[in-house]
């Protein structure tokens, strides 16, 4: 009796902190690291400001209530931390195992969205899966779980992407298969983003140089034939590069956003003081926020946001290579993945709004309004901070064995010179 009272107290001090299944339950703030939870809280709350400050206007229009969006940008922020501490409660183990169940569900809610009556068009797009509250962008979750699984399959398979075409080919395929449906959609920014990441992600692991080459060589002369073979793309592209000749049609939101960006100067308008935000720059508080921002912060706010995105992608890349240091691969090539995505996806947004390249419907990622974008990349944060909880801890650990061996040799250092030492007095004493 008194044996069984022992084990069921065993076994359950061992739930009270962590499930079977894999999830952790007890959080502490030591736990997060500080340079990106400071920047991750620093990204929602300008965003969170932004958004309340570009969407006044449309929002007074289409709802008669100036903070609709703002409203529903607090909920969408606080179910994106949530889903964060979730994602942060869960092995990376789990991950690892559930990567290809994830991607293929992705894959499902893509061809879902395609079917009529199901996925719900805006502005000639079928991308969202209508959920109530929200309408899921299922391309935002295609991103994620197209990084868990490629960072899985470069674990199992690294040899492979190194040594062979065909195991390079192979993660590309699943990549090919969900451009295909985001194009049918079509979403051809995210098809732009997965395939970088990707790309990023088999390059970091080793694949050959001539392969890399070779296959952007094909991505680009693809995206080259869908942009002249769509009158859509190719009106967006001609418009893009010469936005003044057309500039109240074709040209008429890249030339309010770029005049959005020059009344700017160095620091602003001031706060709510957006003159471009009063019906001229269409989608102000989703995928043009930067131009807004630019307008009422300057040059000087513009400055903060790159600098606390450039602090995103150096934090997750040496998180990545704590992970490799510590042996844990698919945390490595996860955070890797995930900081590309991020990166990428900011730096397409802002070079669209400052018209370096044509518009893509890419959200400013953690900031601009919309609850797909905001969660899911939430969850991608909560993944960096696990990935740093797990292999930091992997690294002070190897440390403090380390440490520990030392003192140990020293010790056998020190006894064998001393018994030199006294070996040699023995020897010229009998001499």
């Amino acid at each position: 009796m008194i044996t069984r009272l022992q084990s069921l107290t065993i076994n359950s001090n061992k739930l009270s902190g962590r499930f079977d299944f894999g999830i952790d339950l007890k959080i502490d703030l030591d736990d997060f690291d500080p340079v990106l939870s400071i920047v991750f809280i620093s990204l929602l709350s300008i965003g969170l400001i932004m958004v309340a400050s570009s969407s006044i206007s449309v929002a007074d229009r289409n709802f008669s209530n100036p903070f609709y969006y703002f409203q529903r940008q607090i909920i969408f922020v606080v179910m994106g931390v949530f889903a964060a501490l979730v994602v942060f409660k869960i092995r990376l183990v789990q991950w690892e195992k559930s990567g290809v169940a994830l991607l293929l569900f992705a894959l499902f809610l893509l061809a879902l969205v395609l079917v009529p009556g199901i996925g719900k068009t805006v502005n000639g797009s079928t991308r969202w899966l209508p959920l109530g509250l929200i309408n899921l962008q299922v391309s935002e979750l295609v991103k994620l779980f197209l990084v868990i699984y490629v960072a899985g399959y470069l674990v199992r398979h690294g040899d492979a992407v190194r040594s062979s075409l065909i195991g390079f080919l192979k993660p590309m395929m699943m990549v090919g298969i969900a451009g295909l449906l985001l194009l049918l959609e079509p979403d051809f920014g995210a098809t732009v983003v997965i395939m970088g990441t990707v790309l990023g992600m088999t390059f970091l692991a080793g694949a050959r140089f001539s392969q890399f080459i070779a296959f952007v060589f094909m991505f680009v002369c693809a995206a080259l034939l869908l942009v002249v073979t769509s009158p859509y793309r190719m009106q967006r592209l001609t418009s893009f590069a010469n936005p003044w000749a057309d500039p109240f049609d074709s040209g008429f939101q890249l030339t309010q956003s770029l005049i959005a960006i020059g009344t700017g100067g160095w620091f602003g308008t001031g706060l709510g003081g957006s003159v471009q935000k009063l019906f001229y720059l269409p989608e102000s508080h989703t995928d043009f926020l930067f131009a807004v921002l630019s307008e009422e912060l300057g040059f000087v706010g513009v400055t903060v946001v790159i600098a606390l995105f450039s602090a995103l992608f150096f934090r997750s890349l040496k998180i990545a290579a704590q992970a490799e240091a510590a042996g844990n691969y698919f945390a490595s090539y996860m955070a890797y993945g995930i900081g590309i995505w991020l990166s990428m996806q900011a730096i397409i947004n802002m070079a669209v709004n400052v018209g370096l390249l044509p518009t893509k419907g890419l959200t400013l990622p953690l900031m601009s309004y919309g609850g797909s974008s905001l969660i899911v990349c939430c969850m991608a944060v909560g993944l960096l901070l696990r990935i740093n909880y797990e292999t930091s801890g992997a690294v002070k650990q190897a440390r403090k064995q380390s440490d520990r061996k030392r003192p140990n040799q020293k010790r056998v250092g020190r006894r064998r010179s001393r018994a030199v030492s006294a070996e040699k007095f023995k020897r010229g004493a009998l001499l």
